[in-house]
């Protein structure tokens, strides 16, 4: 492997992107004039973005317009400034779900690697990259790629992110491809489902924000009645997550099960826990299980 190329896993959320170093809100968006701060600024094609606000509303597919390959673009920023350094050769690793995968893949490399070289300016600071290669990997998998050689013979991995809950049986430490089942019931919908529930409650909805640290937290300075709203579909959202697996044939006291992505620790706070359940809790487990196989990828390809 040519040591000089620069392996950058990214994991496209539809709520946040996550690096092996960072995350940050799914949010991009043009500014009318150039800004008076730099913070979170993308420029780029002689156009300023703001980054990191209001996530993007959820489209049919990725590659459906700029924003994901803008966001791509800041994803880099932050590694290569992590990294030390402002110009590089790049491999790109990243992930679909696993039902996705085959019909999605060339699409979205082809998006991901339109512009071989590429210079951008992220906080003031100008970035030049040269995209070498671009891989992509299931996006259940990577996260427990690095945990196999501990598996036994039979595991389930339940992969939660914020709009798809994918599913993986592994069999003798190996993913059994004619297992797998994606479901577009993430935490976004969840979220949906709170919301409706408080306008038609309450007339009023909660801040997404706030949703998101009762999930990661388990507490909240909101009224009671708020939070028994949240407890009612945060508390179905996990049982819904429970009857996929059941419906997909899985018994879910026969085997570990392992629950990954931003989801995980929603499980934990609000599911029931049995001596076979664990939660991976780093959320950006996939973008590290990505840049893992890519290096051993390009280590095999020398």
């Amino acid at each position: 492997m040519n040591n000089s190329i620069e392996i950058i896993g990214i994991d496209h959320g539809w709520s946040q992107m996550k690096t092996s170093n960072y995350c940050f809100n799914t949010s991009i968006k043009e500014l009318p004039n150039v800004p008076a701060f730099t913070d979170n600024v993308l420029q780029y094609d002689n156009r300023h973005f703001a980054v990191g606000d209001e996530r993007l509303e959820v489209l049919d597919s990725k590659v459906e317009n700029e924003n994901f390959y803008l966001l791509t673009l800041v994803a880099m920023a932050k590694e290569m400034k992590s990294r030390g350094i402002k110009e590089a050769d790049i491999a790109l690793a990243v992930g679909l779900p696993l039902t996705r995968f085959s019909a999605e893949r060339k699409p979205f490399i082809e998006y991901l690697s339109k512009n071989e070289f590429v210079a951008f300016t992220f906080e003031n600071d100008l970035y030049r990259a040269h995209i070498m290669n671009v891989s992509v990997f299931p996006q259940c998998y990577a996260a427990i790629a690095g945990m196999l050689p501990s598996f036994g013979k039979k595991a389930l991995v339940v992969d939660i992110g914020s709009w798809t809950i994918d599913s993986m049986m592994i069999l003798d430490k190996r993913p059994d491809s004619t297992k797998c089942d994606t479901q577009n019931e993430g935490l976004i919908r969840c979220m949906r489902s709170i919301n409706r529930l408080a306008v038609q409650v309450k007339n009023h909805k909660i801040d997404e924000a706030d949703i998101q640290e009762y999930m990661i937290t388990g507490r909240t300075s909101l009224p009671a009645e708020y939070k028994e709203l949240m407890d009612q579909e945060i508390n179905e959202f996990v049982n819904k997550v429970y009857r996929y697996q059941i419906e997909c044939g899985y018994n879910l006291d026969m085997m570990p099960v392992y629950f990954v992505g931003g989801g995980a620790i929603v499980m934990k706070n609000f599911g029931k826990h049995q001596p076979n359940f664990h939660y991976v809790l780093d959320v950006k487990a996939n973008a590290k299980g990505f840049e893992k196989m890519a290096r051993i990828a390009l280590n095999n390809g020398r």
